[in-house]
């Protein structure tokens, strides 16, 4: 990583764990405005339901004159006592006579229907907040009680010097932390794009290090991606040099006229078969790229995996003759989801290969059948054998057991590779038995 792009992630994680800071410093200092003001109303409105119960005593109504004074210069609160019909009867602060009807307000309408309502209304200005409480007295009247206080506005306004020295300090605490952190994050990964090829040794915390192990494991399979496609490539061109060199020697034999007219049967025959294994060569190569390129689920349809082992016999029934092998299927109609024309490469790919490498009045033997589970296809040969030690490796692209007896054959050596493949898009699953000299079975099982 060089040092302008390095410079670039450290900045754009300070900024927005810096951004990240106010947003929550500045949420939280507003949610605590709200909290304080929920208590606060709640205080003040504890405070006016106890003096409007001590004030609805007989003793205290016939005293209000007094009292209502007393509270006014001593408590600042406003007593209003409501007739039934709405109509002020007392007011310590205003003249009732020129005061409006109080029958629509809400903490009035509240005490005449349950017995005490109560209520807090913002002034115009919105500067201050008047908190009201009132109770139906026995007489049929409704004692109210108020206060004016400031309103949450006044009180967020009066906060805001205090919030910014709080948040000018958080910012810079945040900056301090936030180079910090930045520094330990980025640190690892500077580490990485220096020296990835020892990425174990890099010191990380722990919860860097599933991040750390995922970049391992895609290096890994990206080196040996590289390998495969280097090692494919030098296996292709090796594997097109022998017919094209083969193809070329005898077209040049015929063209320099070397050839005698009894030889020149003959190497048209070889040109014909080195051609036509070139094309086939061509062809899986081809096809197996386009699997390998290919990530998305193949087309899946209802395919009668029976009728199609049936067709595959019949095409390479000449085959088997000229091979003389005996073919035969065994089985019964069984449906399963797939891709129809990637079963009839398998199908085609895996007995083509039983009766290329099998013994000259040999057998192939394809079955289907199902199981509780799966629907599964054996083909079974009585062909040369497959060595355990090379088991596991005949699904490799160009490998061969008999390499001589493959390329007299026509075979590729990518058969199995192409049938692997298929196998894999299906979610399915493919066994290997085999014994030397006694044959091969191979079993592939799908999911019902």
């Amino acid at each position: 990583m060089d040092s302008r792009a390095d410079m670039k992630l450290k900045g754009k994680i300070n900024i927005r764990f810096i951004l990240l800071t106010l947003i929550a410093i500045g949420i939280t200092m507003v949610l605590s405005v709200m909290v304080f003001y929920e208590l606060f109303k709640k205080e003040i409105m504890k405070e006016l339901v106890t003096y409007t119960h001590i004030l609805s005593s007989k003793e205290s109504l016939s005293e209000l004159d007094t009292i209502g004074d007393r509270l006014t210069a001593g408590d600042g609160l406003r007593i209003t006592v409501i007739s039934s019909d709405g109509q002020a009867v007392y007011d310590n602060m205003a003249d009732i006579a020129g005061m409006e009807n109080h029958v629509n307000r809400p903490e009035i309408i509240q005490a005449f229907e349950k017995g005490y309502g109560e209520d807090v209304r913002q002034s115009e200005t919105l500067k201050k907040s008047t908190f009201y409480y009132a109770v139906l007295l026995d007489s049929g009247e409704v004692l109210r009680v108020a206060r004016e206080s400031n309103s949450i506005w006044s009180i967020f306004a009066s906060a805001v010097p205090v919030m910014l020295i709080i948040m000018v300090f958080l910012v810079g605490c945040a900056v301090f932390v936030t180079h910090y952190l930045t520094k330990s994050i980025v640190k690892p990964i500077e580490y990485m794009a220096k020296d990835i090829y020892h990425i174990d040794n890099i010191p990380a915390y722990k919860e860097i290090r599933p991040f750390i192990d995922t970049i391992l494991k895609q290096h890994e399979d990206i080196m040996k991606n590289a390998q495969m496609r280097q090692e494919f490539t030098a296996n292709v061109s090796h594997e097109l040099k022998t017919p094209l060199t083969s193809i070329s020697g005898y077209s040049e034999l015929i063209e320099s006229g070397m050839a005698e007219e009894t030889d020149v049967q003959h190497f048209a025959a070889e040109i014909h078969r080195n051609s036509n294994r070139l094309l086939t060569l061509i062809n899986d190569i081809i096809r197996l790229s386009e699997l390998d390129v290919t990530e998305s689920v193949p087309s899946m349809e209802r395919v009668d995996l029976y009728s199609i082992v049936g067709m595959t016999a019949d095409m390479l029934m000449i085959n088997a003759k000229k091979h003389d092998v005996t073919l035969s299927v065994e089985g019964k109609s069984s449906i399963i989801m797939a891709n129809k024309m990637m079963m009839e490469e398998l199908v085609y790919n895996l007995t083509d290969n039983a009766i290329r490498y099998n013994k000259k009045n040999g057998s192939v033997q394809v079955l289907v059948y199902e199981t509780e589970k799966n629907v599964v296809l054996k083909v079974k040969d009585t062909g040369i054998g497959i060595p355990d030690e090379h088991k596991e490796l005949v699904f490799q692209r160009f490998y061969r057991v008999d390499k001589s007896r493959s390329k007299s054959t026509g075979g590729t050596g990518l058969g199995l590779a192409i049938v692997k493949h298929i196998v894999a898009k299906h979610n399915a699953s493919i066994a290997i038995e085999s014994k030397v000299g006694i044959g091969t079975e191979i079993t592939v099982a799908f999911k019902k």
